[in-house]
């Protein structure tokens, strides 16, 4: 459970970071951050960690579950990084718009003498697989996890007179009507 909420850590990280360089036709430079490159990791990255708060909660079939769900949520990660990575200009076209008033992918482009992707895109695309991969992994070992002990069943004890099931509850009931649950 520490490798999803790792691997969302290190997600946002990466999207906190300058991801592209673009250099304008004016010789202005803007550095384009992964918040306007890849907007949608931090709600992926967050849907993670919120997952790994079900997963400590989940029995064996949600588990699996929640494996694939996590996959997906890599799956999400890397193809927000690779459309950023594949076209840094496109994907800087908000930052470039804001700097410079012209709107339109095309008019963009033209303004545009030199784009450089930094390596955190990168790092983002790796991130993600490495989701798959754990995604993959909580799926195929969930029926090797530890049970969890459910609230009622750690308080249920059985009556060796009867045989019946009984809890804490019971026993109170018994102690109210006089009788020691302890003596048995």
């Amino acid at each position: 459970m520490v490798l999803p909420i790792a691997l969302a850590a290190l997600a946002l990280l990466a999207w906190s970071q300058t991801w592209i360089m673009v250099t304008l036709d004016d010789g202005r430079v803007l550095a384009v951050g992964g918040g306007l490159a890849a907007p949608a990791i931090p709600p992926l990255a967050l849907a993670g960690l919120a997952l790994v708060g079900a997963l400590a909660l989940a029995g064996v079939v949600f588990r699996v579950i929640l494996g694939f769900m996590q996959a997906l949520l890599g799956v999400g990660i890397v193809a927000s990084a690779a459309f950023a990575f594949a076209d840094p200009v496109l994907s800087a076209a908000s930052a470039i718009t804001d700097a410079t008033g012209v709107e339109g992918s095309s008019s963009v482009r033209e303004i545009v003498t030199q784009s450089a992707s930094t390596a955190w895109p990168l790092a983002a695309l790796v991130i993600g697989a490495a989701s798959i991969v754990v995604g993959i992994g909580i799926s195929a070992t969930a029926r090797q996890w530890p049970n969890r002990v459910r609230k009622y069943d750690a308080l249920r004890t059985v009556d060796s007179s009867s045989g019946e099931g009984r809890d804490e509850l019971d026993a109170w009931d018994s102690l109210s009507d006089g009788d020691d649950p302890t003596a048995r």
